[in-house]
């Protein structure tokens, strides 16, 4: 079943579905099974535990297989056969999700080949007939509340409930109590830090270099992780009780979530200067490294480990630094970004470093395959589709190599955990780990997950563990739900706002920014076109209702939102019969319908909305399915070779028979050179778009502006009228190469009679990573639904080195779907707030089916 909820490409349906199941989902019960195969795993487990359950489809032994991991993910065994046999039909298709704890085993005639676990059931109230029917035909036996069983559960939950009755004071903490003490556990540890004279040239602000000494302490820290505790010579997780013998290692890592434009990537470069030339440079900041070992000879004496003594000390700008054998190490740092992102990086060595003193590697297009020639390097620049492409090579020497450091830049970008690009970033080698965003909840409090994964955050990295932890608290609408998220972003992460609320100047004195939104009404024939559009979509929409098959018609529905959202920038953007577009059945075989065909992949061409849901990434040799759901060739194929193979999206049972390659679709170029020379009438979007332009221009004719729009199409048909009215004009969109972009940028920030004012760009290729200062005023020219992406797009612009007040334009048609977009973007931002320590709101579920139904208007 595919959630609606997000109302926009899916994130990965699996999450999707893992989200709408939490919001409504209760204990149903538990069931007793045995984990088997303990002796082929290195996990070990002493005593009453929380596990994790991961499901293993692809296991060639037993497609039911569920692997259990214990809090450092280590394996520990199987779910033995005949149990998973029961249990995996139920969590595969999204009915349950699972809580497992294992209780303290008896010491004496304990079976060394097993183990027993209690494995909690959750599942929507609707859902439990099924779930009890099939636990039962299983020949499993589920303890429900009524059962006298029931007392021995140590589940969380239960657990929680019994001791706010009991209040027995047996001196045990909660769990909202542990996450309590953990909060902001680094504040005030590390002073600001200088970076190398020889290597940065630039002076850094002064929350750049406290950003600084705050990602060196975190490195070179040797403190417990959060949630651990050392006792008596053991350590042992406070969260899920597992203890063990062995030092579990230092989180040299986190979330560097500084709001966008307050100068990151130059501080991530001092961090790799610092590097560079040996370590602490004590000239610069001689209380920094005394407090750094100071910390360490107190965590070390608390956890009874000895301190690493220096192995010898050498000078450097004048001063002496601490060199361990980790200094004898290649210290590559792998930064991975989309490839707009590059221009960015490039722009910040040229203009902030010493020429020559970073060696950097671009491992895009033509690649070297040979790792010494990588660590050769001190900088070695990828894109998360690089790694994706290859992540089942072998013979990659992305996976082969050991980093010195993986910097994740646009760190949202691994939002879905069942991506590939995803899989491939978590499985790349590195101890010191950083994930850069200034909008890390971008969706969901779920988008935080595959971040905590990649950070290898224990026990967070576990699925399970963030659900029963995090997700079911927050989707349930309890105050420990966001407490809990706050405590545990406050552990790993640093987060400055370059303006206060009111729009001031922060932390760097910038310019105002002031957000506008500009109502525009349609004209009488647009208004006509468009009710009659709407009504069509709310007849379509209302079947689906009354049927109960909208959550199953997920892409059908975006098709009409789609639709609606285009006519509010350009009727030239929508057909005009929409019925010629939907298929009347949401299973109707588009191989017997090729005109169908070649509007779905119409749809992928006409903008930036649409990303292939396995992937996350705009498809690559587009296939169809017979359901009408579009992907990509390599990711529909994988899919296919899972037990029952199915669509992702509705859950329609697929064969290779039943995937269909799209045709090649028109030039865009072609289309509008048509639709110019119909001397049709401009949009009522693109008229009042032109009266603000022009408006601007007579106010300060060097004034410079960027129109961001979702729609490829949309900026091409932007081009004539806007160069008619006298501007010069530069388009940058995703079709174009790093270098082209690259030139694109370089020519609109240029000063001077004749040079361009205005910048179309394409929401998705230029709303992340890129500086474009240059500008004064933004367009949003419509709104997105997802209001993180927006802000990254405005802030290109409000960033360091702008010199002006900033103006942010909105423009939205009224009494439309534009108007509820801008509902729901509203509930996305108090989550994100929330999760910062902001103002918090019990509105904190996504967007589900009665949302719809106001967005529609039925």
């Amino acid at each position: 079943m595919a959630s609606m909820d997000e109302l926009e490409p899916p994130s990965g349906t699996s999450d999707l579905e893992s989200q709408e199941l939490l919001s409504d989902a209760v204990l149903v019960g538990f069931v007793l099974a045995d984990i088997v195969g303990l002796r082929h795993y290195s996990g070990v487990i002493r005593g009453r535990e929380m596990v994790g359950l991961v499901r293993e489809p692809l296991n060639p032994y037993d497609p039911n297989a569920i692997k259990v991991l214990n809090t450092r993910t280590v394996q520990v065994g199987h779910i033995r056969r005949g149990s998973a046999a029961a249990l995996a039909p139920l969590i595969d298709s999204h009915l349950v999700t699972v809580e497992a704890i294992v209780p303290k085993p008896p010491s004496k005639n304990r079976n060394p080949y097993r183990l027993p676990c209690q494995i909690h059931l959750f599942a929507r109230p609707d859902a439990i007939p099924i779930v009890r029917a099939a636990v039962s035909e299983g020949g499993l036996e589920l303890i429900e509340y009524g059962d006298h069983q029931f007392g021995l559960s140590e589940a969380v939950i239960i657990q929680e409930e019994s001791s706010k009755k009991s209040k027995s004071g047996k001196g045990s903490k909660s769990v909202d109590e542990i996450f309590a003490l953990v909060r902001k556990v680094d504040e005030g540890k590390f002073a600001p830090l200088e970076p190398p004279k020889d290597i940065i040239l630039s002076e850094l602000f002064e929350h750049q270099k406290e950003g600084l000494g705050w990602l060196v302490g975190r490195e070179n820290s040797s403190d417990l992780p959060p949630f651990w505790e050392a006792r008596n010579g053991t350590f042992v997780n406070v969260l899920t009780n597992h203890e063990t013998s062995e030092r579990p290692e230092t989180l040299k890592g986190g979330i560097f979530a500084d709001d966008m434009g307050l100068g990151k990537t130059l501080t991530l470069l001092s961090l790799i200067a610092i590097d560079k030339c040996g370590g602490f440079p004590s000239s610069s900041s001689s209380s920094l490294q005394e407090e750094h070992e100071r910390l360490r000879s107190s965590s070390s004496r608390k956890s009874g480990k000895k301190t690493t003594a220096p192995r010898k000390r050498r000078k450097l700008d004048g001063g002496s630094v601490t060199q361990t054998e980790d200094a004898l190490r290649p210290k590559t740092t792998l930064v991975v970004c989309p490839p707009s992102v590059f221009t960015s990086w490039i722009t910040q060595l040229e203009e902030h470093t010493m020429p020559g003193s970073l060696k950097v590697y671009l491992y895009h297009g033509d690649r070297t395959q040979d790792p010494a020639v990588l660590l050769q390097h001190d900088i070695v620049m990828t894109t998360y589709a690089t790694l994706s492409a290859e992540f089942n090579d072998s013979n990659s020497p992305m996976k082969e190599i050991e980093w010195y450091r993986v910097i994740l830049d646009e760190a949202h970008l691994i939002k879905n955990s069942a991506a590939k690009q995803t899989k491939a970033v978590i499985a790349l080698k590195s101890e010191r780990r950083w994930a850069v965003t200034g909008t890390p909840i971008q969706n969901s409090s779920f988008d935080l997950f595959s971040l905590m994964a990649f950070l290898k955050f224990q026990p967070f990295a576990i699925k399970s563990y963030w659900q029963n932890l995090i997700e079911r608290p927050l989707y349930q609408r309890k105050k420990s739900g966001i407490a809990r998220l706050q405590a545990l972003i406050g552990t790993i992460s640093l987060r400055r706002t370059k303006y206060a609320e009111d729009g001031s100047g922060g932390v760097v004195g910038l310019p105002r920014k002031t957000i506008v939104t500009c109502y525009v009404n349609l004209s009488a024939e647009e208004l006509e076109f468009y009710d009659h559009i709407e009504s069509e979509a709310q007849n379509t929409l209302r079947e689906y209702l009354d049927t109960d098959t909208l959550l199953r018609n997920y892409s059908t529905v975006l098709h009409i939102l789609l639709r609606l959202r285009q006519i509010c920038n350009d009727m030239e953007l929508c057909p005009s019969d929409i019925q010629s577009f939907l298929p009347p059945s949401a299973l109707e075989d588009v191989s017997q319908n090729p005109e169908l065909l070649k509007k779905l992949a119409s749809l992928v061409d006409e903008g930036d909305d649409f990303d292939c849901p396995v992937c996350l990434s705009p498809p690559q040799r587009i296939v169809i399915t017979c359901c009408a759901h579009i992907f990509c060739q390599a990711c529909i194929l994988k899919t296919l070779k899972q037990v029952n193979a199915c669509c992702p999206i509705c859950r329609h049972s697929l064969s290779k028979t039943d995937l269909f390659v799209a045709p090649q679709t028109k030039s865009f170029n072609d289309d509008m050179s048509k639709a110019h020379s119909r001397n049709r009438p401009l949009s009522s979007k693109v008229t009042t778009l032109l009266k603000l332009l022009l408006a601007d221009k007579e106010q300060n004719p060097s004034t410079k502006s960027v129109i961001f729009s979702q729609f490829r199409k949309m900026l091409i048909l932007l081009q004539e009228p806007l160069k008619e009215a006298g501007f010069v004009v530069l388009q940058l969109d995703g079709s174009m190469s790093t270098k082209k972009r690259t030139e694109v940028i370089k020519k609109f920030t240029a000063s001077g009679p004749g040079t361009p004012m205005i910048l179309l760009a394409s929401l998705k290729a230029a709303g992340a990573g890129i500086n474009l200062a240059a500008a004064s005023r933004v367009y949003l020219f419509e709104p997105w639904w997802n209001p993180a992406v927006e802000e990254q797009a405005m802030d290109r612009v409000h960033r360091i080195g702008q010199r002006e007040e900033v103006k942010v334009v909105r423009m939205i048609v009224k009494d439309s779907i534009e108007e509820r977009i801008l509902m729901l973007q509203e509930k996305k931002k108090s989550l994100a707030s929330g999760a910062f320590g902001k103002k918090s709101t019990n509105d904190q579920q996504r967007m589900r089916i009665e949302d719809l139904r106001i967005m529609m208007h039925i």
